[in-house]
């Protein structure tokens, strides 16, 4: 091997070392500091009662949304509304809404959207729609935006918001739990769940400088009506495919408060079915990510190949043998870390390289099926290219 080539290598190699290692001895401190809303000393209501309207959008969610909605009438916390909004469902998603609006009326509320105004996405519209509902009608305390297809303990609504009403969050944020029924989701989401540690950290959402590190998940985006108003709703992000992490970084640029909280299977999805159903799900979203920018797409992809699978590669050279040994290590301890909040076994560890190429396929699926149909299919609705770059929110 030329001397200069190898001496690339083994700085390469040691970098990315260095980088895994720094990556898990901060996780390690980091993520027991995220409160764990199952220990006891969270089993309270929150002070004063305050009020929440749960808003769910459905767009053909027929098989989904009965078990969800159920989860919500079931919650043990009383002052709660939920408003069903069937979104152009061409299944029986707005009878099922209807069927349960009329069984529990004093609880559920439907609404029916047969049109989608130009310039929103399907969801984006569904749910402001629903809060500017439950604004003029309920005048809720709090709002809670969550999906179709989540699945909540009877206490979860409560204990949630007993600690967003400690902490005086304008916006907090519960983990979900993934359901896992095949090895191929464990393997994928495992993965996305010790990369995500990468894009951002967790246990830094409450630090009002740390602007970067915001967290939205649309399974659980639980906002104070001030915050919501002061943000402009999705009123102002009417457009963005990623509307979670996107409203997560105006709250952390707004300077509001922003807090999160563990709690293994009280909040839980099943994300998609099966590996094909992971990757046709990041299909959509993965160039969002970058901004729908080809140059963040090959830095992204190059950088993943390095980290991820290079340490595959240094481990069958000698000069490069300890530093891909230390790199798979601190992976390894990622996922420990990461199962005590997603519930995913470590072992899906060792498919870490084969969910690294399934990852980077993915990221060069989304972005080359983006720019050839000219825009992204969701839910039977097809929005150009053009129209979400020209509403992407300014963040910065």
């Amino acid at each position: 091997m030329i001397p200069a080539l190898k001496t690339i290598i083994e700085i390469l190699a040691w970098i990315t070392a260095l980088g895994w290692l720094w990556k898990a001895i901060t996780a390690w401190r980091g993520l027991p500091t995220i409160p764990n809303l199952l220990e006891s000393k969270f089993n309270r209501g929150p002070r004063d009662n305050p009020s929440i309207v749960v808003i769910v959008p459905a767009r053909n969610e027929a098989e989904a949304l009965p078990a969800c909605l159920e989860s919500l009438l079931a919650q043990d916390y009383n002052n709660l509304q939920i408003i069903a909004v069937d979104d152009r469902s061409t299944d029986a998603t707005g009878n099922i809404i209807d069927t349960l609006a009329a069984k529990n009326p004093e609880k559920l509320r439907a609404i029916h959207i047969t049109d989608l105004p130009s310039g929103w996405l399907g969801k984006t519209h569904a749910m402001a729609l629903a809060a500017r509902h439950a604004l003029s009608v309920h005048r809720p305390d709090y709002l809670l935006f969550t999906d179709a297809d989540i699945l909540f303990a009877p206490d979860a609504i409560r204990r949630s918001l007993a600690q967003a009403v400690a902490t005086n969050a304008d916006h907090f944020v519960t983990f979900p739990t993934p359901i896992i029924k095949t090895r191929g989701e464990g393997m994928l989401l495992g993965y996305l769940g010790v990369m995500g540690l990468w894009a951002t950290r967790p246990w830094k959402a409450s630090d009002p400088k740390a602007v970067r590190d915001s967290i939205g998940i649309g399974a659980f985006n639980l906002l104070k009506t001030s915050a919501y108003q002061k943000l402009g709703g999705f009123d102002a992000l009417r457009m963005e495919i990623l509307e979670d992490l996107t409203l997560a970084r105006k709250v952390k640029l707004a300077q509001l408060r922003q807090r999160v909280a563990s709690a293994p299977g009280m909040v839980s999805v099943h994300w998609a079915a099966g590996i094909t159903g992971v990757m046709n799900v990041m299909t959509k979203n993965l160039f969002s990510i970058f901004r729908f920018r080809l140059s963040l797409v090959v830095l992204a992809c190059i950088w993943i190949i390095v980290f991820c699978l290079g340490p595959i590669c240094f481990l069958f050279l000698p000069e490069t043998r300890t530093a891909a040994s230390l790199s798979l290590i601190a992976i390894a301890v990622l996922y420990a870390l990461s199962r005590r909040y997603s519930l995913i076994a470590t072992s899906y560890c060792i498919l870490f390289p084969i969910a690294a190429i399934l990852f980077v396929y993915s990221i060069l699926r989304s972005t080359i099926t983006t720019l050839k149909m000219d825009g992204v299919t969701w839910r039977g609705t097809f929005y150009p290219l053009a129209e979400l770059r020209k509403h992407l929110t300014v963040l910065r």
